[in-house]
């Protein structure tokens, strides 16, 4: 079996015990428990995945004093591998739990430079952590290849505090505004008005960054699928999810996403073809309930993979025959919406030629002479 050499060197990063090694025989042939490879018998190669997960517990961002909590992606994965895969042809490999540093930074050192090998493998990365501020280090990989991006976070809170460390609720500023930056768009969905400062986000518009309510998201949730579409990096705090769907929010919210909401936003990740870092954050199996929270972040993931399916059968935008073609004019703008025949998702064409995602809706309004909110902000940004 070819070896990816260089992986070899990681294996020093990761916990020696796996979760699947006393647990992979105990599984039905099709639950994603016996289907995941993961590293054994000394070798660790991923060149045959679609998919890495990466655990890393490390919540030292959030509660600076806090236990090693190395093995706590494994109530994730304990939910997640006894659930059916109803697709083949996707292969996952799970490289196990990330080993607590001696500090913070040395963690998420160690995070960085597995991610940075799993993008330079063309590989799908999919984070189950630890606090927010991992998400840092998705973005590290983008930044460290001066690649620009569209990135997006789901979370309940806007995490700008102004910090003199970096943690949970400061590393946006980081991702932000630092010098250089790689992040042509920033998305934020599902923060609760009464936890932001509106000053802060009438800051961010004027960027013409988007922010999304999570009334918005819950009454028009298949506007979201564009916003996602368009991204390549999405980061998800489970805190987004409202206290009685995911009862290990003890700071969380009775208001929030539902469990089959945030589901609905992972499987937008998964169809994204820009897509390529995926990260669950703020899980704490020391507070949760029944299980309950560890089985939803199990079915996001699931979900995610459930997109990811859909991804690899989508037509590419240069296959003509794939997609059903719109002629419109608004305003005085002539502007051509694509149709997916695969998917039914829809794509407008902007004045520079290039296709954005978009929704239904946004063709909809265009038909009637009325600008879309969604094309008229990309406009702005131009």
């Amino acid at each position: 079996m070819l070896i990816f050499v260089g992986m070899q060197d990681l294996q020093a990063f990761f916990s020696e015990t796996h979760f699947l090694q006393d647990h992979q025989n105990t599984y039905d042939a099709l639950q994603w428990g016996a289907l995941t490879d993961y590293p054994s018998d000394g070798n660790f190669d991923w060149t045959e995945a679609d998919i890495v997960i990466v655990g890393c517990g490390e919540n030292r961002g959030e509660h600076p004093d806090a236990d090693s909590q190395d093995d706590t992606p494994d109530a994730i994965r304990r939910q997640f591998y006894k659930l059916y895969n109803w697709h083949s042809g996707i292969r996952i490999f799970d490289a196990g739990n990330i080993v607590r540093g001696a500090d913070i930074d040395d963690t998420r050192a160690a995070l960085r430079t597995i991610l940075q090998e799993i993008h330079a493998a063309g590989k799908i990365a999919v984070v189950l952590g630890g606090s927010h501020d991992l998400t840092l280090q998705q973005y590290d990989v983008f930044k460290k290849a001066q690649q620009v991006i569209n990135a997006t976070v789901v979370d309940m809170l806007v995490d700008l505090d102004e910090t003199e460390l970096t943690t949970s609720r400061s590393f946006l500023m980081e991702m932000l505004t630092t010098s250089p930056n790689f992040v042509a768009h920033y998305n934020h969905i599902g923060f609760q008005s009464y936890f932001v400062n509106p000053v802060m986000l009438e800051t961010l518009d004027k960027i013409r960054f988007d922010f999304f309510r999570v009334g918005r998201v819950k009454e028009q949730i298949e506007e979201m699928e564009p916003v996602i579409r368009g991204s390549h990096l999405l980061s998800f705090d489970l805190n987004a999810v409202k206290y009685s769907d995911a009862p290990m929010n003890k700071q969380g919210s009775p208001n929030g996403l539902a469990g089959d909401e945030a589901c609905t936003l992972t499987r937008f990740a998964g169809m994204s073809s820009k897509l390529s870092s995926f990260g669950i954050y703020g899980f704490d199996e020391a507070l949760d309930k029944d299980d309950m929270t560890a089985t939803l972040a199990a079915q996001m993931l699931w979900y995610f993979i459930d997109g990811f399916y859909l991804r690899k059968h989508e037509a590419s935008l240069s296959d003509k025959n794939e997609f059903i073609e719109y002629q419109l004019q608004f305003t005085g703008n002539d502007i051509t919406f694509i149709k997916s025949k695969r998917s039914n998702r829809w794509w407008m064409q902007l004045p520079d030629g290039s296709f954005e995602p978009c929704s239904y809706n946004d063709y909809l309004l265009a038909s009637e002479n009325e600008i879309p909110e969604r094309w008229l902000r990309i406009q702005e940004r131009a």
